[in-house]
């Protein structure tokens, strides 16, 4: 194709974006189905499985606060609200619904939310970045895997390699910058398949690609599943990342009202999962089939994903460079991000202090039967205390980048006494590189020597 529109939304058809641009508006900020004016109807866009949205999308559909605010305020004017919740894979088909006035509040990743402004604009239906759902100041929520097995051991080794990634996702900034900085260029090293994240993974374990890069929580499942070993962590890039909520500019003005409820509703489920993790990634697991052990991996105590919606200023920095980052691609033309950003809404609704910043994480065991976890000043405290227990998952942060990784699917060193573990070789081996005498050891080693 030739027009500059389509690939904003590369992974949504062309003729669904075609009658999500033409359909007439139903009743999601007026009037409910039946043209009662008594009844308005909210539609929210979620993508349950990008489990870094929750607290906008599947924690807080299945504890029902925002259907709580909403009855409270249902009360006091005499108006019946109902929510539509609406599930999708990736952020492109909720832009797409959003600029059709069909989606009045959606949660998406960073280069997705940039996208949703662009094409806001460009539609004459512009949307607004009113909140942050989870985000990783170092950009660890995006990870390259390859098959368990494979040879390839850095980004150096993809050139002339076919890479499943979602063109426009969080997932193919990481790429493409990483990329990058390894001296590979990647719209001419490398076959990038422009794939839904499912997809993709089923094209890994088929071996019709050499690699995957994608977005919380594919990684970590494949992981988890010994379908995947992880090639790069995305830490390593030192940039933040993060999904948050946006807000059609219409709907933002003329139901305010329900915005608010909306953002003291998030704030309330964000509330909930830093005070009971474990029951609320048991919670996540089962509205959306992932494993429980996945979801702790990025929403739990110690997760790669902080949990905050405030919009930092940090986090507002890192999403001005990635524009240039999709106007080189093609996918935008130009965001005003000052512009689309809009902090009011979230400071006139929360009153609540913010949350203190989050400490590094720590070694982290769960075992089976356990309705909480237990924390390790060391790894190889944890270690010792995975030897002859029943072990759900145990967890472990990279001893270079923070981020934390399955135990038993690190890659670990022993450095004299001293047992480090990392999410890749790479890392693993830029470690030993500048430690003389460390040298890279399997797992079961690494629990013998704990001992």
């Amino acid at each position: 194709m030739t027009s500059r529109r389509i690939p904003l939304l590369p992974l949504l058809p062309a003729a669904l974006l075609l009658s999500l641009t033409t359909t007439a508006c139903g009743g999601v900020a007026g009037a409910g189905d039946d043209g009662d004016p008594s009844t308005v109807t909210v539609t929210v866009g979620y993508q349950s499985k990008t489990i870094n949205t929750v607290t906008a999308g599947t924690l807080l559909r299945s504890l029902g606060y925002f259907e709580e605010e909403l009855a409270a305020r249902g009360k006091k004017d005499g108006v019946t609200y109902r929510v539509e919740w609406q599930d999708y894979a990736t952020g492109a088909p909720i832009t797409a619904r959003m600029t059709a006035g069909k989606i009045d509040i959606g949660s998406m990743g960073d280069f997705p939310l940039l996208i949703n402004a662009a094409r806001g604009e460009e539609l004459k239906q512009p949307t607004r970045l009113v909140a942050v759902t989870g985000y990783n100041l170092r950009g660890g929520l995006n990870t390259v895997v390859t098959r368990p097995g494979s040879p390839l051991r850095s980004l150096a080794d993809l050139r002339g390699k076919k890479v499943s990634t979602s063109v426009g996702s969080a997932a193919d900034g990481t790429l493409v910058r990483a990329l990058q900085r390894a001296g590979v260029d990647p719209g001419k090293d490398i076959r990038k398949l422009n794939q839904q994240p499912s997809v993709g993974a089923s094209a890994l374990a088929a071996g019709s690609v050499d690699a995957l890069s994608q977005f919380v929580a594919w990684p970590g499942q494949l992981a988890f599943e010994g379908k995947a070993t992880a090639l790069y962590d995305g830490a390593e890039l030192n940039l933040p990342t993060f999904h948050g909520v946006t807000v059609r500019e219409k709907f933002a003005k003329e139901r305010a009202g329900i915005l608010d409820d909306f953002l003291r509703a998030q704030r309330r489920a964000t509330d909930h999962l830093r005070a009971h993790p474990v029951a609320a990634a048991e919670s996540v697991a089962q509205a959306t089939g992932l494993p429980a052990e996945v979801v702790y991996l990025y929403n739990g105590a110690n997760g790669i994903a902080t949990f905050d919606p405030e919009l930092r200023p940090e986090l507002i920095a890192a999403l001005k460079e990635d524009v240039p980052v999709l106007k080189a691609a093609g996918l935008v033309h130009d965001v005003d991000v000052d512009g689309f950003v809009d902090p009011a809404p979230l400071r006139r609704a929360v009153t609540s202090p913010a949350y203190p910043v989050s400490a590094a994480a720590k070694p982290e065991l769960w075992l089976k039967g356990a309705a909480g976890t237990r924390t390790f000043d060391s790894p190889e405290e944890l270690l010792r205390a995975v030897k002859g227990a029943d072990v759900r998952a145990a967890y472990v942060p990279d001893a270079l980048t923070g981020t934390r990784w399955f135990a038993d699917k690190s890659v670990w060193v022993a450095d004299g006494a001293r047992l480090r573990a990392f999410v890749t070789r790479a890392n693993a081996e830029k470690y030993t590189g500048t430690r003389p005498g460390a040298r890279v050891i399997g797992y079961a080693d690494a629990l013998e020597l704990a001992s």
